[in-house]
Order: structure tokens, then sequence, then C-alpha cells
């Protein structure tokens, strides 16, 4: 096992039981790549906070994750805030989603971009 995967062994024995489908854990260039498709958000959503946890603010930059959620029937997605969340840290937990994204689907609960609270249930658009 490399020290990447030792680094991050809480999180992928996490995906392995949590039963992502097409689970795929890969390292290139010094980075681990973690993909596959979980069966619920909530599944999906516990692997971000031990990701968070692993690497506060995911500053080391030596991990990615791509996991989708599997078996939604396209409905709309909702993450609700936690203390430290900024849209633009929301957005990163969504590949190809920008933090003015989020921003404008919820424009009738979020007045100022700057200004979200925890507890707060946030939609996410398909993009």
């Amino acid at each position: 096992m490399s020290a990447l995967q030792d680094k991050y062994k809480a999180l992928i024995d996490q995906a392995n039981a949590a039963g992502l489908s097409n689970l795929q854990i890969t390292e290139q260039d010094n980075v681990l790549y973690i993909t596959g498709a979980a069966p619920s958000e909530e599944v999906k959503q516990k692997l971000w906070d031990t990701y968070e946890q692993l690497d506060p603010e995911f500053r080391s930059a030596d991990a990615r994750l791509d996991i989708s959620v599997s078996g939604g029937g396209g409905g709309e997605q909702v993450y609700e805030v936690k203390s430290g969340d900024s849209l633009s840290k929301i957005a990163k937990n969504y590949p190809g989603l920008t933090w003015q994204q989020i921003y404008e689907a919820n424009k009738d609960q979020i007045k100022d971009p700057n200004l979200i609270h925890p507890g707060q249930k946030l939609k996410i658009p398909s993009n």
C-alpha cells in the first residue's frame, strides 16, 4: 500500500464498505483518485465528510473524489450547509459546477452569496 493509500485508508475502507458500484482507486502523479457511484446522496456526502476530516479544507490536493449517485432518477440534489462552508467550497464537491450556479439556483433563500448559514438546505443544480 502506498503512502497516499495509507493516508486515506479510512476513506478507502468507507468507500468499500458503503457498496459503491464501479469503485476504482488509482494513483497517478502523486494523486489518489477515488471514483465510483454511491447508492445515495447521503453516502456520497459521508465520503466527502471523511475526506474533509483527513484533509481539512482540501489543502493537500493529493486526492480526488469523483463520486456520483447511482440509480438517481435525475432528481434535484440538496446539500445541507455545514459550519465553515462557502458556496465555492460546496461547488468543489460537484465537478463542473460553479458557486455562481449554486447561488442562482438558491436566490430565493440566499440574498448575499457570502452569507450562508449552517443548516440551510441548498438546491444543487444539475450541470
